[in-house]
């Protein structure tokens, strides 16, 4: 069992709300992906201009390659963000 309360979840949403910028859907590039649910997730990151998408669900998000789009796990963009600070 978690040892985050309902309030600590509150506290941490409404700090992540404040760098959160709404992203408008300017280009729509489907269909790129095998699950369409997950083809929104792509469009939103192209449209945000995003450095890197990241997700567990990797295998997925294969043809975000064609943006040049990097796909990584949470851990792996952790390293990356660690790396980037050691230098």
């Amino acid at each position: 069992m978690s040892e985050r309360t309902e309030a600590m979840t509150d506290a941490f949403l409404d700090a992540l709300s404040l760098f959160i910028e709404p992203i408008h859907l300017h280009y729509l590039w489907r269909p790129q992906l095998r699950d369409p649910a997950d083809e929104m997730v792509l469009e939103t990151a192209l449209n945000g201009r995003a450095d890197v998408l990241v997700t567990l669900n990797i295998a997925d998000f294969v043809p975000a390659s064609h943006f040049r789009l990097p796909v990584l796990t949470p851990g792996a963009f952790l390293r990356q963000l660690q790396e980037d600070n050691n230098l």
